[in-house]
């Protein structure tokens, strides 16, 4: 098993113990509760269970055995097949930020690049980037990385979201030496 496989299995297992029910009882919940859409039983997890985001958006993925990276790999993309269908239309202007930003990131190490739907998650030992266009003319960098330095760049994100902090970029300028001075912190603290 991948040590991602690990990693989920690992959280499914805490997930458990914290809400007290087997996944049988959580996947039967989801399953019953007659919610189609992924957000909506992701809220209801996190209001029923006092669940993090993280925790009840792979716990939605768990039980409904979906997640972007299969959504990206169904629809026959791989590389940068799945780069141009997120860079597509209007977005494809943003290309040029995200691939100055993998310039950077490439030179740290080794990691892993997994492809969602409308994004690129990096992972070592655990997610320490996301990167993706939010809008027609922005970028947005997740991070997740512990105590920077305040900055009024670095728009830091409720407890329980899915990175620490958000970096909006709209042209390869924004690209900079601070910005890659956070993402190397992001990176070494995963791992």
């Amino acid at each position: 098993m991948s040590s991602i496989g690990q990693a989920v299995q690992a959280q499914i297992i805490n997930i458990q113990k914290k809400t007290g029910k087997s996944f049988e009882e959580l996947a039967t919940l989801v399953l019953g509760s007659g919610l189609d859409k992924h957000a909506a039983i992701r809220e209801m997890l996190m209001r029923e269970f006092s669940l993090g985001y993280g925790d009840a958006n792979a716990l939605v993925h768990a039980v409904r055995e979906s997640d972007g990276a299969r959504a990206a790999q169904a629809s026959g993309l791989v590389g940068d097949g799945v780069l141009d269908q997120i860079y597509a239309g209007p977005k494809a202007a943003l290309r040029p930020i995200h691939d100055a930003l993998m310039s950077y990131i490439q030179a740290m190490g080794e990691f892993e690049t997994l492809p969602k739907k409308g994004y690129v998650s990096l992972r070592r030992k655990k997610q320490f980037a996301m990167i993706g266009p939010t809008t027609n003319t922005r970028v947005e960098v997740g991070l997740n990385a512990k105590s920077l330095d305040p900055d009024a760049r670095l728009l830091e994100q409720p407890k329980g979201s899915m990175c620490n902090y958000v970096v909006r970029l709209t042209s390869v300028e924004d690209v900079d030496q601070v910005l890659v001075g956070w993402i190397l912190n992001a990176y070494e603290g995963a791992g």
